[in-house]
């Protein structure tokens, strides 16, 4: 009998929050329960020297699905399963994916963290906060210019947009402030979803509640007429900000189906933003645990550059091995097959996607020279000959494959996957980034494409020129870049699938995340606020009359 995600997390019983918080090591009077299943964790909370980190990536996601997720929950069960004290630090998932196509962000199967609908939906409020804050600061600067202009802001330059977590095209470009002088000074105006918002990337690199005010203060919201940059903190607007988050920026806790402690906070999209879990769960996740197993959004191509290149950088935090999950399914769509043709065993467009695979691997080896091991999820319809051609091309380059069935078998399905992760972490590494801080912005984003893209050049408008000659004259020249590409493609053209060569890539703009320390760098058709799609995943979501929801995956 099918069941779905929904039906086999609600099969699980789950423990009381504070027995999972014993078992996390976390002390009753550092956490706050949020009901029987959830809690918030204080940020001085005790706890050791850190442990290891191990990130989790994926191969180039297609829509046959990979399951990072799920990998990264399988594993840190396995890893308690073989006597490892592991916790699992994810992202909270955004209403936009839960409603439109993706679909949460839990896990899948056997391997989920739990309260599942819990989580999908409002959780504990983290990313209303995140949104408000973001729309108290777009209210104060509307303010300022109606209340006589006094910082002399130029309103066409007002690079500041208001959010909310939804999938919603109709409020990308909008024109505001209509109706009469009462109703505000009118203007071109726009919305990014919340997990785009400037403000959820402050709020996941601070590493404290000071850090997060003063990166708070420091956003660009616009320019004046002179071409000076106006600060949140111009706008004295950086203390109600932080005051809405203070609450918000706990990290929180809950639990896998398996009762492994799970810290969830924060949640960048990666093909937008930097697509990593908060600094401050990640950090306490390794005082609290001998491993904390994470991941990283999308592809390794985004989630991994950026949590290397830039979590890792602002946080000085050290990879011990990345796993990179793949499956056969989703490689054989890279050479070529459509979605209804991956139950037949087809050796042929295995081996023309496989080099996608192995760019991933190359790139986690060689470029940042971290030990790593495929995670390869088996699927009922993979064949043995299928199997062994994926393990043989990652023999070739040095990296162990190991095949994983936590979707059907929880932890049990990953220990082989958690005693090879668990010989990587002893390995020594000489974890290096793609590029120096002292690099140009242009020399940055040539590294990426070059580098972990395999692209041959990147194309820059002339505009994003102008922009970026500007930031480097603002002294914002040392900052990481953090490019906003398509999560279908190493290039910014979701067409070209497997391990494209010989393309370019073309900046179109580059923006300033001040606050969080960043260099935006848009790419390709890439958008800030999604869209539904022709059939929304809302259309199945319902409530009995007994309050329970349905239709949730």
């Amino acid at each position: 009998m099918y069941q779905s995600d929904l039906d086999i997390a609600r099969s699980v019983p789950l423990l009381p929050i504070a027995q999972i918080a014993e078992r996390a090591g976390i002390r009753e009077e550092s956490f706050e329960p949020y009901g029987k299943y959830k809690a918030k964790v204080d940020l001085s909370v005790p706890g050791k020297a850190p442990g290891k980190l191990i990130l989790v990536t994926a191969m180039t996601p297609t829509p046959a699905g990979e399951g990072k997720t799920t990998t990264t929950i399988g594993l840190a069960d396995a890893m308690r399963r073989i006597g490892r004290n592991a916790i699992v630090a994810m992202r909270e998932p955004s209403l936009g994916p839960v409603f439109g196509i993706k679909g949460g962000a839990t896990g899948g199967g056997h391997a989920q963290v739990a309260p599942m609908e819990e989580i999908n939906l409002h959780f504990t409020g983290d990313l209303h906060a995140i949104g408000a804050s973001n729309n108290l600061l777009a209210a104060m600067l509307d303010n300022s210019i109606y209340q006589g202009n006094p910082l002399n802001i130029d309103p066409r330059r007002i690079t500041w947009k208001r959010c909310v977590d939804m999938n919603d095209r109709q409020l990308r470009f909008v024109t505001d402030g209509l109706g009469g002088r009462t109703n505000g000074v009118p203007r071109e105006d726009g919305f990014d979803i919340t997990v785009a918002s400037e403000v959820m990337a402050v709020f996941c690199l601070a590493d404290s509640l000071s850090d997060l005010k003063a990166r708070l203060s420091r956003i660009i919201v616009a320019y004046t007429y002179d071409g000076k940059p106006v600060t949140a903190d111009d706008l004295h607007a950086a203390g109600a900000m932080t005051a809405l988050l203070a609450d918000a920026f706990r990290p929180n806790l809950v639990q896998t189906l398996e009762g492994t402690p799970a810290l969830v906070h924060g949640g960048p999209f990666a093909n937008i933003a930097h697509g990593c879990n908060s600094v401050v769960a990640t950090k306490m996740a390794m005082r609290l645990a001998d491993y904390t197993v994470t991941e990283a959004g999308f592809g390794a191509d985004l989630g991994a550059e950026k949590f290397l290149d830039i979590k890792c950088r602002e946080a000085g935090l050290r990879p011990d091995a990345v796993v990179i999950v793949a499956t056969v399914r989703a490689l054989k769509m890279h050479g070529g097959l459509a979605k209804t043709e991956l139950k037949e065993e087809n050796l042929e467009a295995l081996e023309k996607g496989l080099p996608n695979l192995l760019r991933h691997i190359a790139n986690i080896k060689d470029v940042y020279h971290l030990p790593g091991v495929v995670a390869l999820n088996r699927f009922p319809t993979d064949t043995d000959a299928e199997i062994g051609l994926v393990m043989r091309h990652c023999k070739e380059l040095g990296v162990n494959a190991v095949l994983s069935t936590v979707w059907a078998d929880g932890g049990k399905g990953g220990t082989e996957l958690a005693e090879e992760v668990v010989r990587l972490c002893e390995e020594k590494n000489d974890f290096s980034f793609c590029y120096e801080a002292s690099a140009s912005l242009t020399k940055k984003i040539e590294s990426v494409v070059t580098r972990v893209y395999g692209g041959d050049r990147v194309q820059f408008t002339a505009q994003a020129e102008k922009e970026i000659a500007s930031l480097e004259e603002l002294g914002f020249g040392d900052f990481p870049v953090c490019i906003a590409k398509t999560q279908y493609s190493f290039s910014d053209d979701p067409k070209k699938l497997g391990a494209p060569s010989g393309f370019s890539v073309t900046v179109r703009n580059v923006r300033v995340s001040a606050g969080a320390g960043f260099v935006v760098v848009l790419t390709g058709d890439i958008m800030t606020m999604p869209g539904l799609p022709k059939v929304p995943a809302a259309e199945a979501i319902t409530v009995d009359e007994n309050g329970k929801i349905q239709g949730l995956f």
